[in-house]
C-alpha cells in the first residue's frame, strides 16, 4: 500500500467483533462450531498461557473446512449495532474514510456487512484457506502477539487525527495510539484502570454525535 495515498486530515479506524457488531462474533462462532477446543482455549488465554493470537489459530483450525459456509450463514444473522449507517453517512459528508481493522476473519467481516462492504476505505483482518480438511488461517499483518497487528495496520495511513472506536482487548494498543478514542466494555475498563482520557460510547449515534461536536469546534 503506498503511503501517498493513504494521507488524509482525519481518519476513523475501528474494530469490528462486538464494535460494529452488537455481540462478539467470532466468539459466537467458536461456542457454536468448535465449543469444546474453544472452552480449553479460553481458558488458557485467561490464563496467559498462549496468546490471545495462538488462541484464536489454534480455535479456527480445529474446525472442518467443510463447516466454513455454514459460519458465513451463521454471521449474517448478529446484530449490528444501531446508528452504524448514520455514522457513514455523517463521516461520507465530512470526507473522512473509515477502516475496518479486525482480529477476525475478512470473509466473515463480508459476510454480515453485505453491500455496506463498498463504503468502507479499507478492511484489514485475517484469510482463511479452506482447501484442506480443516481452516488454515493467514495474516499479512500478523504479530507476536495478534493475529493482525493493528497499529502496523494504523502506521500505513498518513493521517493527522486518527480516530479510534473499539471494544476490547485486542484494541487496546491501536487505541494508546488514538485521539480521540471511542471506548465501551473491556476497552473502557482498561483506559479507566490506566486513567487514560476516552469516549464512553453505547451505539453509533454517541460516535456521531461526538465527533460532530469535535469537529465544529475545531474547525
Amino acid at each position: 500500500m503506498n503511503e501517498k495515498n493513504n494521507a488524509f486530515q482525519r481518519c476513523v479506524f475501528c474494530d469490528f467483533d462486538g464494535t460494529i457488531t452488537a455481540e462478539e462474533s467470532l466468539e459466537a462462532v467458536f461456542k457454536r462450531f468448535a465449543p469444546g477446543v474453544f472452552e480449553r482455549i479460553k481458558a488458557k488465554m485467561i490464563a496467559l498461557e498462549i496468546s490471545i493470537r495462538d488462541g484464536v489459530r489454534q480455535t479456527l483450525e480445529s474446525i472442518p473446512s467443510a463447516s466454513y459456509p455454514d459460519i458465513l450463514e451463521y454471521v449474517k444473522n448478529i446484530p449490528i449495532r444501531p446508528g452504524f449507517e448514520s455514522l457513514l453517512d455523517f463521516l461520507d459528508d465530512q470526507g473522512v474514510p473509515f477502516v475496518i481493522v479486525s482480529g477476525g476473519l475478512r470473509d466473515m467481516v463480508d459476510a454480515r456487512l453485505g453491500s455496506l462492504v463498498n463504503r468502507m476505505h479499507k478492511i484489514f483482518a485475517a484469510d482463511v484457506d479452506i482447501s484442506g480438511e480443516f481452516m488454515k488461517v493467514t495474516s499479512d499483518f500478523e504479530g507476536d502477539m495478534e493475529l493482525v497487528a493493528k497499529v502496523d495496520v494504523m502506521n500505513l495511513f498518513n493521517a493527522k487525527q486518527k480516530i479510534v472506536i473499539g471494544d476490547g482487548v485486542t484494541d487496546i494498543n491501536m487505541a494508546q495510539k488514538g485521539s480521540p478514542v471511542f471506548a465501551r466494555d473491556s476497552l473502557a475498563f482498561f483506559f479507566d484502570q490506566m486513567k487514560l482520557p476516552y469516549n464512553q460510547w453505547s451505539d453509533f449515534s454517541d460516535v456521531k454525535n461526538a465527533l460532530q461536536t469535535l469537529w465544529e469546534k475545531s474547525d
